[in-house]
C-alpha cells in the first residue's frame, strides 16, 4: 500500500511540475505570432513550386492537400489574433448604441473578449506547432517534387493565378487528369469516373475545365457531354454512329454526362452496351451528380467534391481583394473584409464582392458595404432563415436591398447559368444595380451576374425587378399575384 501510494504521489508531483513548467515556458504571442508567420512563408513555397509541377503520384497529392488546408487554416488564424482588438471595438461601440449600457452587459462582452482571445492564442500555438511538423515530415516530399515535369505556364502573381484557375481543387484536377491520361488495358473498352458533391460545389466547372487542357484535347479527339434531364434514347443512337466513326479512325471517345435527379438505368445500360461495342479501346465516360447513387457505375474509385471551409474561403477573398497590395499596410481593411467574408455563400459571390471593394479602396466604403450586406442577411434570415444564395440556388424569386437607397428593392425572379458570346451578355451588372445607381425603366430586366474566367467560362445571368417599398406595403392586404410569394 506504501509503495502505491507513493507511486501516484510521484505521479502528481510529476504532472503538476510538468504542468508549472510549461505554463512559465510558454512564448509570448507575439513570438508565436512571428514564428507562424515564418513558417507560413516556408509552406507557401512548397506549394507554389508543387502548383508549377505536373504530379501524378496520389500520396504526394494527398500529402501537399493536408498542407494547403493546414497553410489556410494558420492564415486564418493569424489574421483573426492581429484584428482581436477591430473586433473588441466593435463590440464596445455596439454596446454603447444600443442605448442605457448596463455594467452587467460591458462586464458580459468583456468576458466574452477575454474567452476568445485565450482561445485565438492557443489556435495559434496549435496551428503553428501542426505546420511545423507537416513541413518536417514533407522534407522527402520536396526532393521527389523536383523529378516531375513543370508546367507550360507558370504564376507569376498569385491574385492573377487564383482569379483564373480552379482554386483549392488542385488535388481533385490531379486526379481526374491521371484517369483520364493513364494508360488503360484493353480488358474493358471504357473506364467510367463517378464524381459527386453537393448543388454549386464545381462539379461541372472542374470537368469543363480540364477538358479544355490540350493533353486532354491531344488525346480525346472527341468529347461529348449530355445532360441527363434532357438525355434520351435519341441521343444514344446519334451517339452510335459517331462511336462507329471513331472506332473506324481507332480514335478514342470521352462522353461526360451531368445527372439530375436519379438516373435512368435502362438509358444507362444502353449507353454502356453501346460503349462496349462501338468505342475504341481506352474511351472514358465521366459521370457527376449530387447523388451517391452513381458510385455503384464506377470502375474507378468515386471523386467526392466538398465546399470549401471558412479558412479556405477567406485565403481567396484576401488574395483576389486586395491583389498585389500588402494586406498588412491595411489592418483595419483586413478586418472589414474578414467580417464580409463570413456572410458569404460562394466563390462567385466572393468574385463579385471583391471587385466592388478594390474599386473603393477605403475604410468608409468598406464600413458601409459591410453594414449593407449584414441588412440584407438578417432581413432574409427573418423571412425566410435561409441564405439569399440558396433562395436562389433553388431558383426561387427573393428580395435584395439596393445600397444607400431605403426606398426601392430589388426583386430577382432567376438565374440562368449559359456560355453566351459578348453580344449576348447584358450589358448591365448586378454591380450596377445593387450598389450603384443604374435603374432602367419599365419591367423586367436581364443584368450581368458575373462570367467565369477559367474554362468552360459559364456567364450568369440574373432577371431583376426595381419594386417600391410602398407600392408593396399596398400589395401585401392583396392576394398574392402570378404565382410570386414575398419570401
Amino acid at each position: 500500500m506504501e509503495i502505491f501510494i507513493s507511486a501516484l504521489m510521484g505521479e502528481l508531483i510529476s504532472r503538476s511540475m510538468s504542468s508549472i513548467i510549461n505554463k512559465y515556458s510558454k512564448p509570448p504571442a507575439e513570438a508565436v505570432e512571428a514564428g507562424l508567420e515564418r513558417i507560413l512563408l516556408r509552406g507557401q513555397v512548397i506549394i507554389d513550386e508543387a502548383m508549377g509541377r505536373h504530379i501524378t503520384n496520389h500520396g504526394m497529392l494527398q500529402q501537399l492537400s493536408m498542407l494547403r488546408y493546414a497553410m489556410y487554416q494558420g492564415y486564418y488564424v493569424l489574421v483573426t489574433f492581429r484584428c482581436q482588438a477591430y473586433q473588441q471595438e466593435e463590440n464596445i461601440q455596439a454596446v454603447s448604441q444600443s442605448g442605457v449600457v448596463s455594467k452587467f452587459r460591458y462586464a458580459q462582452r468583456l468576458c466574452l473578449s477575454s474567452s476568445n482571445s485565450k482561445k485565438t492564442s492557443q489556435a495559434l500555438e496549435e496551428a503553428l506547432d501542426g505546420l511545423r511538423s507537416m513541413i518536417l515530415d514533407a522534407s522527402e516530399m520536396v526532393r521527389f517534387l523536383t523529378t516531375y515535369p513543370r508546367l507550360h505556364r507558370q504564376p507569376y502573381s498569385m491574385h492573377l493565378l487564383l482569379d483564373k484557375c480552379m482554386f483549392a481543387r488542385q488535388r481533385e484536377t490531379e486526379v481526374v487528369m491521371n484517369f483520364l491520361l493513364c494508360t488503360q488495358s484493353c480488358t474493358s473498352s471504357f473506364d467510367v469516373l463517378p464524381i459527386v458533391g453537393p448543388e454549386n460545389v464545381g462539379k461541372s466547372t472542374l470537368v469543363g475545365h480540364i477538358c479544355e487542357d490540350e493533353r486532354v484535347r491531344d488525346r480525346f479527339p472527341q468529347i461529348v457531354f449530355f445532360r441527363h434531364d434532357n438525355f434520351r434514347a435519341e441521343d444514344v443512337a446519334a451517339l452510335r454512329g459517331r462511336c462507329v466513326a471513331r472506332h473506324e479512325n481507332n480514335g478514342r471517345l470521352l462522353i461526360i454526362i451531368d445527372v439530375v435527379g436519379d438516373l435512368d438505368e435502362d438509358l444507362w445500360e444502353n449507353l454502356c452496351f453501346l460503349c462496349r461495342q462501338s468505342t475504341t479501346c481506352g474511351s472514358k465516360i465521366i459521370i457527376t451528380s449530387r447523388s451517391d447513387k452513381i458510385t455503384k457505375l464506377g470502375t474507378t474509385q468515386t471523386l467526392v467534391l466538398k465546399h470549401l471551409s471558412d479558412e479556405v474561403f477567406w485565403y481567396f477573398f484576401k488574395v483576389i481583394t486586395f491583389g498585389s497590395t500588402d494586406p498588412k499596410m491595411h489592418p483595419r481593411l483586413v478586418y472589414l473584409a474578414m467580417e464580409i467574408a463570413k456572410l458569404m455563400y460562394n466563390l462567385a459571390e466572393a468574385s463579385i464582392t471583391a471587385c466592388v471593394l478594390r474599386a473603393n479602396f477605403n475604410i468608409n466604403f468598406w464600413c458601409k458595404v459591410l453594414a449593407f450586406r449584414r441588412g440584407c442577411m438578417q432581413k432574409q434570415l427573418c423571412k425566410s432563415g435561409m441564405h439569399p444564395c440558396e433562395l436562389l440556388s433553388a431558383n426561387r424569386p427573393v428580395y435584395l436591398q439596393r445600397m444607400g437607397r431605403t426606398t426601392e428593392d430589388v426583386l430577382v425572379l432567376g438565374t440562368n447559368q449559359t456560355c453566351s458570346s459578348e453580344e449576348e451578355v447584358p450589358k448591365i451588372t448586378a454591380v450596377d444595380v445593387l450598389y450603384g445607381i443604374a435603374r432602367p425603366q419599365g419591367g423586367t430586366f436581364k443584368v450581368l451576374l458575373w462570367k467565369s474566367r477559367i474554362p468552360p467560362y459559364h456567364t450568369y445571368i440574373q432577371t431583376y425587378e426595381i419594386r417600391e417599398l410602398q407600392a408593396r406595403a399596398v400589395k401585401r392586404k392583396r392576394p398574392l399575384m402570378n404565382g410570386i410569394r414575398h419570401v
